[in-house]
C-alpha cells in the first residue's frame, strides 16, 4: 500500500527565495535542505509555511501540486520548486501561517504571527538586516514598521516591492564610547570594520534628515548569530506584513532546548 503525505507549501527566504511543494513537514524539509538533497547546504535556512489554499495568477500551483507524489519506493516526494523568481512580491502575506528557522546542525524553531510588534518611536539609532529579496546591512533611525514602510516605497530610488528583515540587538552610543576607549575593539558585527561603524554612526548623527545609511552590501545573516536577533522577522509590503516575534532566549532555552545550544 502506497503511503499517503500531506502536500505543503513552503516559501523559502533564506539562503534562497522561492516557493516550493513538498510532502514533507516542516522539521524534515528544513533537514533534507541541509543534509538530505544532493545540492549541498550548510548554514541558516528559514521558510514560511504557507496556508495551502493560496492562489495567485504568478503561480502555477495546481499544476506543479499534481506532479507531488510519492516516489516509487514509497518515500515522500521532498521538493518540487513552483517558482524561483519574484515570489515574495505575489505572496499573499496573511497567507503566511507559521516560520521556522532552521540552525547549519538541523535544529528547528516554530514561530507563529503576532499581531503585537515591539516598536519605539524614530530616533535612536537602529541596525537592521535585510533577508530577502535584497541582503543589505544598514544603519537608520526608522523604527521596525518604519523601516519596512521606507524600503518598500516605490518612491524611493532603492525600494523593493515587498522585503523580510530583522533587526540586530545594537546600542549605538555604547558602541561609540567603547570605542573610543578601545579602538581596538572587534566589531559587533560580522564583516563591518568598526571604524567603519564609527562613521557611519557619525555621518547619521551629523545629517538628522538622512533615514537610512547602508553598511555592507550583504547583510551576511548567515553568519549572525539568532542570538542577537531583536524582536524577530517581518515580512513588510507598505502598509502590510505580517511579524512573526522570536521569544526570549530563556524561552526558548525551555522548550527548544537544541536550538537555544546553537543560537
Amino acid at each position: 500500500m502506497v503511503p499517503e503525505y500531506e502536500k505543503h507549501l513552503y516559501a523559502i527566504v533564506h539562503p534562497s527565495h522561492a516557493l516550493v511543494a513538498s510532502q514533507l513537514e516542516p522539521a524534515q524539509f528544513a533537514r533534507h535542505y541541509l543534509a538530505g538533497s544532493i545540492r549541498h547546504y550548510s548554514g541558516k535556512v528559514i521558510f514560511a509555511k504557507v496556508d495551502p489554499s493560496f492562489r495567485h495568477p504568478y503561480f502555477r500551483i495546481d499544476e506543479v501540486l499534481e506532479q507531488v507524489d510519492v516516489h516509487d519506493d514509497g518515500r515522500p516526494k521532498a521538493t518540487k520548486y513552483v517558482s524561483v523568481y519574484r515570489v515574495l512580491e505575489h505572496l499573499d502575506f496573511a497567507k503566511l501561517t507559521n516560520l521556522y528557522l532552521s540552525t547549519p546542525e538541523g535544529a528547528v524553531l516554530e514561530l507563529s504571527p503576532s499581531e503585537e510588534v515591539q516598536t519605539r518611536e524614530a530616533g535612536p539609532l537602529r541596525i537592521f538586516a535585510e533577508i530577502a529579496p535584497v541582503r543589505l546591512l544598514v544603519l537608520t533611525r526608522t523604527n521596525f514598521i518604519e523601516f519596512g514602510r521606507h524600503v518598500t516605497n516605490p518612491d524611493e530610488y532603492h525600494s523593493v516591492p515587498s522585503i523580510v528583515y530583522t533587526q540586530i540587538e545594537f546600542d549605538a552610543e555604547a558602541f561609540l564610547n567603547d570605542f573610543e576607549e578601545n579602538p581596538m575593539l572587534p566589531s559587533p558585527l560580522p564583516k563591518v570594520h568598526p571604524s567603519k561603524l564609527r562613521d557611519a554612526i557619525l555621518e547619521m548623527k551629523r545629517r538628522p534628515r538622512k533615514p537610512v545609511k547602508g553598511l555592507f552590501v550583504d547583510s551576511s545573516f548567515d553568519v549572525i548569530p539568532y542570538r542577537i536577533v531583536r524582536h524577530g522577522f517581518m515580512f513588510a509590503r507598505g502598509d502590510e506584513y505580517r511579524f512573526f516575534r522570536l521569544p526570549s532566549i530563556h524561552e526558548i532555552e525551555k522548550t527548544n532546548y537544541k536550538f537555544w545550544k546553537a543560537m
